[in-house]
């Protein structure tokens, strides 16, 4: 028992450890201010499915049973956006497509979207889904938006993203008060306002930050939350879809993807330089 508590407290005070445990926190407000009746299912099959999917995989990989952290994570982050209307069925679906992405899109051992982000606009096509984003809390009393921000917060500066978050929403919302004052102040209102107020946050601290997908380093960090804000607000813009946020991060995934790749060909460019 006592190797087994040990290994726990040693997994929560890793970034992901802690991860998984303010997300319960954001998970257990949500679900009360939702309706548990009305999230179950929904959260029940994102999580479940993405689990069922990730378990052997990890163990054909490393060659014994390890709990899929991960997948735990990208199921949660998948229940959380989908409406909680849309049938169980669709959000175990999307956890699935999103668990498989991350295997199958890779540049050297990183990969390169967000799961959770790609599946969601893959199955917005497949089935029509609606997004609410109620794992933002956009249901729950004003009180309420200070567990998301605490949570984001102290996430965010556990895994030395805060850079990445303040570029994204300082552009995003740079955009959107620039559309408001020269434009069509009605048409960008709704983006200061619960639910999407909640959704940009919830998005920022726990989407745009994660570690496989963004870069460590702050000069690119700025760089990469600049793309996600710009062509989040393109998106918005042009086409308006409901994914219009993830549409943003899919892009900045693929400019991390392309400054990894043309990092490590350099480095190894050098190391052959060097050798000779």
């Amino acid at each position: 028992m006592a190797p087994t508590l040990t290994a726990a407290k040693q997994f929560f005070r890793t970034p992901k450890g802690l991860l998984i445990a303010l997300m319960a926190a954001v998970t257990v407000v949500a679900v009360w201010s939702e309706g548990l009746r009305l999230a179950a299912p929904g959260l029940a099959g994102g999580v479940l499915a993405a689990m069922l999917v990730d378990a052997p995989i990890l163990r054909w990989r490393e060659g014994e049973w390890v709990f899929p952290d991960g997948a735990l994570l990208t199921g949660l982050i998948v229940a959380m956006i989908l409406s909680p209307h849309e049938a169980w069925w669709i959000a175990a679906v999307t956890s699935a497509i999103a668990v498989a992405s991350k295997y199958l899109l890779r540049v050297g051992k990183a990969n390169v979207f967000n799961p959770a982000a790609l599946a969601l606009v893959i199955t917005f096509y497949l089935f029509d889904t609606g997004h609410s984003w109620w794992g933002s809390l956009p249901e729950a009393p004003p009180l309420a938006l200070v567990v998301l921000l605490a949570t984001g917060i102290f996430i965010t500066d556990r895994v030395n993203k805060t850079p990445l978050v303040l570029s994204f929403l300082g552009t995003y919302y740079l955009l959107v008060t620039a559309t408001a004052f020269f434009g069509q102040p009605a048409r960008v209102a709704e983006l200061y306002r619960v639910p999407d107020l909640n959704a940009a946050l919830y998005f920022a601290f726990f989407m745009v930050t994660d570690p496989p997908t963004s870069p460590p380093k702050h000069r690119d960090q700025l760089i990469n939350g600049v793309i996600v804000a710009v062509v989040s607000y393109a998106a918005f813009e042009f086409i308006g879809a409901a994914y219009f946020l993830l549409a943003g991060l899919l892009a900045g995934n693929v400019w991390e993807a392309i400054r990894r790749y043309r990092t490590k060909k350099l480095a190894r460019r050098r190391a052959a330089a060097a050798s000779l």
